[in-house]
Parts: C-alpha cells; structure tokens; sequence
C-alpha cells in the first residue's frame, strides 16, 4: 500500500494497515496461516508470531555481527579504515559507559551493553525508511503487512527487557545468595532491631520492593516501545498529508525532513537510555543494598 492509496481508502484504514503486523497464528476454523486483514490478525490472540519483527530483528542482529566481525578480522594497528575506525569508537563508547556506572567486575556486562545499544540502534533506526517504501515492495510480493521497525512491536521491547530482568535476578541471588535476595525484598526500607516488630515490616517491605523490582523491566520496554510507537505515528499521519494535494504534499515534505533530523536524535537517545539502565541495574544486582 503507498501514500497515494490514502485517496482511495480512508485515513484511519490508512494508519491501521501501516500499525498491524504481518501475524502468523491459529485462525478461527484451527487452520494456520498469515493473517490478511487486521481483524484476522487480532484474533489470532497472544500466541500468534509477528514475522515482521522476528524477521527485521534477526536480520539486524545480523548485520550488527556480520560488521563488527568483520572490522575485527581486518583490524590494522595502521592507519584504520572507516569501518574499524566507527567500531573502534563504539566500542570505547560503551567502555566508557560500563566504566562510569558498573562498579563490580563482571566481564559479561561490557559485551551485552554493546550488543544492546547497537542492535536497539539499528532496529530504531528504520523508522527513517520512508513508511510506504518496504511495505509497497511487500505489497508486490503478495505479502499483505509489513512492519519494519521492531521496537514499535511491544513483543519486542518487552523480549528484550525480560531478557534483562532475568539476569538482573540471577545475578542478585549469585552474587548475594538467595538469603541476601530475600532480604532485600523483605527488610528494606522499614527495619527494626526489635525481631517483633521487624517481622511487622516484611510484609510492607516485600510490597514496596516487589513492585519496585517488576517496574523495572515494565518501563525499561514501555519507554522504548512509546518513545518509537509515537515516532512512526508521526512519519505515518505526514505520510497522509502527500494525497491531499500538492500544497499539503509539500508542506508534509518539510514536515518530514524536520521530523526526520529530530528522530535521529530519539533514536539514538532510546538505544542509550535502554543501554544505560541495564548496566545500572546488573550493577544494583552486584551491590548489597
């Protein structure tokens, strides 16, 4: 579907064919298959696989390999070439990070903080195809949906963010043993020294730190996948302006080349943020508290 099919449907059709991803699941009759329309897609309920963002996020991930092992196999202690050179800077870029807010030692967490920052940046970053360009070529191939930005699928940031969360806890319990995480829970912030009183506490502080804990992963994905879900609403509502006319086409040019420049710092701001805040929280999991 392009911009100039917004003539021939409306614009809220317009907006949902770009907002629905491209499903694979269970249909009504038991049957299994991709989804052809919105409606048979949202009916295939939790356990339907969006192949958009399995396919864009793997390639991505991908290509993000496929880079940096290859600046790695062609390093030079010589004058570098471009793509050592822009590796050789993200790589001091996270050092840098890791350094100013991971106090313990685990050489696990450099590696991941580089794998999240680049890969959440790729994936960002295609929200600056244009949003009819990839769609209208799947739109060829017979493929219906077409989602290219996988951070905008809360499938996704949600993943990425459990995935965090778990090490968050395996780390807490093996640097700090299952009583040390259980205290944590159950006798911060309210304590006494009097035992009776104490066991009084536990109750109040389990709820306190419990729902502290769970809202770490919850905004570390909601954040990600608002900030990116409101960006290419934006890109998609001036992607409508182009069938109303010229005037409107071009002042949607310019609205988009503007909105364009300012994304480019939301979506490096995004990987970053998500980046920083799971190495301030693999180091909590390395700290008592």
């Amino acid at each position: 579907m392009s911009a100039s099919a917004a003539a021939t449907i409306t614009s809220s059709e317009y907006i949902k064919h770009h907002l629905t991803n491209l499903t694979f699941g269970r249909f009504a009759d038991g049957s299994y298959g991709i989804a052809e329309t919105a409606e048979a897609a949202k009916a295939m309920g939790f356990w339907a696989i969006h192949v958009d963002t399995m396919f864009w996020s793997i390639f991505l991930g991908v290509l993000f390999l496929f880079a940096f092992r290859k600046a790695a196999v062609n390093a030079t202690t010589g004058v570098p070439g471009g793509l050592q050179n822009f590796c050789e800077w993200i790589v001091e870029f996270i050092d840098e990070s890791v350094r100013g807010s991971f106090s313990a030692k685990n050489d696990l967490v450099a590696p991941i903080a580089l794998t999240i920052f680049v890969w959440i940046f790729l994936m960002n970053t295609m929200d600056l195809v244009p949003v009819d360009l990839i769609p209208w070529i799947a739109s060829g191939l017979g493929i219906h949906f077409m989602k290219v930005v996988p951070t905008t699928d809360p499938n996704a940031t949600f993943g990425m963010a459990i995935g965090v969360f778990m090490l968050t806890i395996y780390y807490s319990i093996k640097i700090k043993g299952v009583k040390g995480f259980v205290g944590e829970l159950t006798l911060q912030p309210f304590a006494s020294k009097n035992p009776v009183v104490n066991a009084g506490f536990i109750p109040i502080n389990f709820l306190l730190e419990f729902v502290s804990l769970i809202a770490k992963p919850i905004s570390l994905a909601l954040r990600l996948f608002g900030n990116m879900y409101a960006g290419e609403m934006i890109f998609i509502l001036i992607a409508i302006m182009y069938s109303a006319g010229a005037v409107m086409g071009i002042f949607g040019g310019l609205l988009h080349m503007g909105w364009a420049i300012f994304h480019i710092l939301v979506i490096t701001l995004q990987a970053f943020i998500f980046m920083t805040l799971t190495i301030v929280y693999l180091d909590m999991a390395h700290n008592e508290h």
